[in-house]
């Protein structure tokens, strides 16, 4: 193969032929009747070698191009996948097949005639009239073997999509995921809204935001983390039932399931606690895997799990007694920080008790969560907006769902006590006073919000990428996501 600034070159010189010709290689518009599945569909009983009088008109991209003579066929790759064209000298006249000559594979054309099936029984378009609708002046990746590059497959989704249909098919049960999610919650009362991407304050989670600046007010800004503040702001405001599926950025690190920026999905419901949540975020779950891939068992890394099951709701200590051995009520700080120590587990010296059972369950249990599983009443320590536990104040009545060893969503009963809220912010404050970069601001607004009286309420936040990577089973975020976060290349 010649190398590709010699076949830009060639492009090129075609390119200036059939303009020469007074052809537009740009045009406007193409009317295009059918695409390739429909017509594989629709004429797959046909016999062998049989014509019909039936037209079609199609578009798309040339992907194969067999020249023989005075004959040629081409595979014609539109959204839906590939079809066979035919063409004839004798059909098209001898000038049209002169400008057949001038297209490479990866260019666009329009292509009208009928329908028969070949001897190796395939569906195919018999040509009788063609249309240049986009020369390509870079030839595609090599053709055989698809796009395997990941750096190329992230860098140039575009390359990706239009080599490998795999990619495509995923994209589209993204698309119908986030359209389940919608009517799911749609159809028992959510309202969805939508809530600023600026802020003048970051919150909702513990994270590093992105900082910008608004010049028209000469101040900076934050990129959201999290939509939770204005979300119960609109719950204060009347709202029982409302829902966001947000964009968030956070300033942190870059692995196999996050990204600098990524979508996720807040819902919060009044007159509920955290037990009516997970009932909503199981169901949702369960409903949307049917829905997707048809079954309730789910492929997730090389194992099968079973969603149509009760999922077990287990204290975040009895599951660190259970995969672990370690009994947190009957150690001390000191045992607790030796056994992070034995671990190698990055600590201060300074945790409470509470943070350092959060550590060793996040550090030493969850990759163990393989089948649905909720952890449920976390340290307060760790949880600044839930609600403290009816039965143990040292406690929040917080959850997050694990399956796979993957962390999916998060919640917790909210806190609607503007004096415990206060209070948690300044434990974030002092957090934030000796170097922790993703402590919580204090909102002093959200505080105010509050004190005009903020009804019993439950609330969640699941990442959108996460539960495709779930459904999909592709585990890594940089998959699921059209264009993933990337250093410049020099």
């Amino acid at each position: 193969m010649l190398p590709e600034d010699q076949l830009i070159k060639e492009r090129l010189r075609k390119l200036n032929e059939i303009k020469e010709r007074g052809i537009n290689p740009y045009p406007y518009k193409y009317e295009q009747t059918h695409h390739a599945a429909e017509l594989k569909e629709n004429f797959k009983k046909l016999k062998k070698e049989e014509h019909t009088k039936k037209k079609a008109s199609v578009a798309g991209r040339i992907m194969i191009l067999r020249r023989m003579g005075k004959a040629t066929f081409m595979d014609l790759q539109d959204e839906t996948g590939k079809i066979q064209l035919y063409f004839k000298q004798d059909d098209i006249g001898k000038p049209d097949y002169k400008l057949l000559k001038k297209l490479d594979i990866g260019d666009f054309i329009g292509a009208k005639g009928n329908i028969f099936k070949t001897r190796t029984g395939e569906v195919t378009i018999n040509i009788n009239k063609f249309s240049i609708l986009c020369k390509a002046l870079r030839p595609l990746p090599e053709k055989f073997h698809g796009l395997k590059d990941p750096e190329i497959k992230y860098r140039k989704r575009y390359l990706d999509l239009i080599m490998n249909s795999e990619t495509k098919d995923l994209f589209r049960k993204r698309a119908q995921i986030i359209k389940e999610v919608r009517k799911f919650l749609d159809n028992i009362g959510f309202l969805e809204v939508e809530t600023p991407i600026l802020q003048t304050l970051y919150g909702g989670t513990n994270a590093k935001p992105f900082k910008t600046h608004i010049n028209a007010y000469n101040m900076g800004m934050y990129l959201r983390v999290a939509p939770e503040l204005y979300l119960k702001r609109l719950v204060i405001g009347g709202f029982e039932k409302v829902y966001e599926i947000a964009t968030n950025f956070r300033n942190e690190g870059v692995d196999q399931t996050h990204n600098p920026e990524f979508s996720m999905i807040e819902w919060y419901e009044a007159y509920v606690d955290y037990h009516t949540m997970m009932d909503r975020a199981e169901a949702m779950i369960k409903k949307i895997a049917k829905e997707v891939n048809g079954s309730y068992t789910l492929p997730v890394f090389d194992s099968k799990v079973k969603l149509n099951v009760n999922w077990p709701r287990m204290p975040m200590k009895e599951a660190l007694k259970k995969h672990e051995g370690v009994d947190v009520d009957k150690l001390s700080i000191k045992e607790l920080q030796n056994i992070c120590k034995k671990n190698k587990l990055d600590i201060h010296g300074e945790e409470s008790k509470g943070s350092l059972l959060f550590i060793l369950f996040d550090k030493l249990v969850t990759e163990k969560l393989k089948d649905p599983t909720w952890i449920i009443d976390y340290p307060k320590e760790v949880s600044p907006l839930a609600k403290a536990h009816r039965d143990n104040p040292e406690l929040v009545e917080r959850y997050e769902l694990y399956i796979g060893g993957k962390e999916i969503c998060d919640g917790w009963s909210e806190l609607i006590d503007p004096q415990a809220q206060r209070e948690r912010f300044d434990v974030e404050q002092k957090a934030m006073r000796e170097g922790n970069e993703e402590a919580h601001p204090m909102d002093e607004d959200f505080i105010e919000a509050l004190e005009y009286g903020f009804p019993v309420c439950g609330g969640i936040g699941m990442g959108i990428d996460r539960l495709i990577m779930l459904i999909t089973n592709n585990w890594s975020i940089r998959d699921v996501i059209f264009f993933p976060t990337m250093k410049p290349i020099k």
